[in-house]
């Protein structure tokens, strides 16, 4: 299904899905059950429903050109948002590559891809981009190979390089981030990087994560879901802009969780890059306030039961503590049995 793409307007309203009831049932929910603990939740990213966000390796929504008209502005007021170690071009023509042959082929009537040897011609319909290159050939292009590609797709980037047995974050387009920061992460492997988890390296979480990471195959890629919550829909929450947005936890009441809160989702997809050996990682961010997601009941239900239940060290560390009371006070009306 191709998706209807809107006109840039105010982008910074345009991250959630305006009461559009095929929208929302298209959101990728996370919750299996009613209680939540940290697990590895990787599994084979094979194509699933015609129309959802697993039909493709790379999402393309109706929020395309707010994504990108968002990312172009984080990008010009903090170019560190984007970085590529010198030992990562290789990698960085390999997920060009990957990006461009996905796209063209998932969404014929948005992208064109057409090669002659080294001679590539990509075009993307929807931003007018119209660009001939050499491929491997970075002086063809108007800039670096990723960040070309990248502020053309939805979602953050990160090239993980693998060696010594381990995953290092060598470089990356995050411009919308859920409390991390690439520029703080940047070189750090993979234990390093989630650190400020709680709970989850006590459970050997990451241990099994990372064997499970170096083992992926070229064309065998996995995905999980990862969650938070946000206040308002705002999809940059990096560090970096934290007096922007940190003191909008404290205006959550009982009376307006629901238009304030948002449950925001990561469709995380890690693939091998074949001529590096680095594994691609890409976090596709959505978000929906708590007022459309309990128009489906069953999820009200359960995301009522997921957060009063959470435990503590898990809450805080997604930053819902200073107004988790008031939250689940708004939550409980849609559990008869809370």
């Amino acid at each position: 299904m191709t998706p209807t793409l809107k006109p840039i307007e105010t982008y910074r309203d345009d991250f959630t899905f305006s009461n559009s009831a095929q929208a929302i049932a298209r959101f990728p929910f996370p919750f299996p059950e009613d209680q939540y603990m940290y697990s590895v939740n990787i599994e084979p990213a094979t194509p699933r429903e015609p129309g959802s966000v697993f039909e493709h390796w790379f999402d393309i929504d109706e929020h395309y050109r707010s994504e990108m008209a968002e990312r172009a502005r984080v990008v010009q007021q903090d170019p560190r948002r984007y970085l590529v170690m010198p030992h990562m071009q290789t990698a960085s023509w390999d997920a060009l590559q990957m990006f461009m042959e996905h796209l063209s082929n998932d969404y014929p009537t948005l992208f064109s891809l057409t090669r002659t040897g080294d001679q590539w011609h990509w075009q993307n319909h929807v931003l007018g981009i119209d660009q001939h290159f050499t491929f491997g050939d970075p002086d063809t292009l108007p800039c670096e190979p990723l960040e070309f590609i990248t502020r053309q797709v939805q979602g953050d980037i990160a090239l993980l390089d693998q060696r010594d047995n381990d995953l290092f974050m060598d470089a990356g387009m995050v411009t919308s981030p859920a409390d991390w920061s690439l520029a703080f992460d940047a070189g750090m492997s993979f234990k390093q990087w989630h650190t400020p988890v709680p709970m989850a390296h006590e459970l050997g979480v990451f241990d099994r994560a990372l064997k499970y990471l170096l083992n992926i195959q070229v064309d065998k890629p996995v995905r999980r879901l990862n969650w938070t919550l946000t206040i308002n829909p705002r999809l940059d929450t990096s560090p970096e802009t934290f007096h922007e947005w940190g003191h909008d936890r404290s205006t959550v009441t009982a009376e307006n969780a629901g238009a304030l809160v948002h449950l925001r989702v990561e469709l995380q997809f890690m693939a091998r890059l074949p001529r590096s050996n680095g594994l691609m990682f890409s976090i596709r961010t959505y978000l929906i306030s708590l007022n459309e997601l309990v128009t489906n009941p069953a999820w009200a239900k359960r995301l009522h039961r997921v957060l009063r239940d959470l435990p503590a060290p898990i809450a805080d560390y997604k930053g819902m503590t200073r107004y988790r009371q008031p939250l689940l006070e708004w939550l409980s009306q849609f559990d008869p049995h809370a």
